[in-house]
């Protein structure tokens, strides 16, 4: 089984996210499946690739030859595959993963995510969508779509069926941590 994560090419100032990325990589490795990933190994993108490496987990990065250098793409990776465009990238992500999860990230990794959830809503194909909404990060894009989307008529609430939710927080090491640059609560 493969599972492609999506998520930044920057670590992000909260140390949840790197604390996130890396927990995802060796929980993957545990489980014996492949990442599947945006090839690159700086930010997210790399801690989770290193994560799932240390734990001998086998690691496919997809990466455009335009984002070679602006990303630093992870020669470490034992499947690195440079594609011409940011299309080929989703498209060969996408038929080499089984299931999608997105992590923190910018614009691309929500991009990414929800291409993923539309393919599924329109059935191109049957695969899980999952946000790990580590310390609440996506609060601020579910939930205004999931309640009144399908008030204001864009079904958005019925749509959002096909995505599954990680908590809003993130718990570690026997504390449970939400926002605030990593601090504990």
């Amino acid at each position: 089984m493969r599972i492609c994560v999506f998520c930044g090419s920057r670590a992000g100032h909260n140390t949840l996210y790197t604390d996130a990325a890396r927990e995802m990589g060796r929980t993957v490795a545990a489980r014996q499946m492949d990442l599947v990933y945006g090839g690159g190994r700086v930010g997210l993108m790399g801690v989770i690739a290193d994560a799932m490496l240390a734990a001998g987990g086998h690691v496919i990065g997809v990466i455009p030859h335009a984002l070679v250098g602006r990303e630093l793409a992870h020669r470490g990776v034992q499947d690195l595959r440079v594609v011409a465009s940011m299309h080929e990238r989703k498209a060969l992500m996408v038929e080499l993963s089984d299931g999608f999860i997105a992590l923190p990230g910018g614009f691309g990794t929500l991009e990414e995510f929800c291409e993923a959830v539309t393919w599924t809503q329109l059935g191109v194909h049957r695969k899980s969508c999952g946000l790990l909404n580590v310390g609440g990060f996506y609060d601020p894009f579910y939930y205004p779509y999931y309640p009144y989307g399908g008030y204001y008529g864009y079904g958005f609430g019925p749509s959002f069926g096909v995505v599954i939710r990680g908590g809003g927080g993130y718990y570690r090491g026997g504390g449970y941590y939400r926002g605030g640059g990593g601090r504990r609560r």
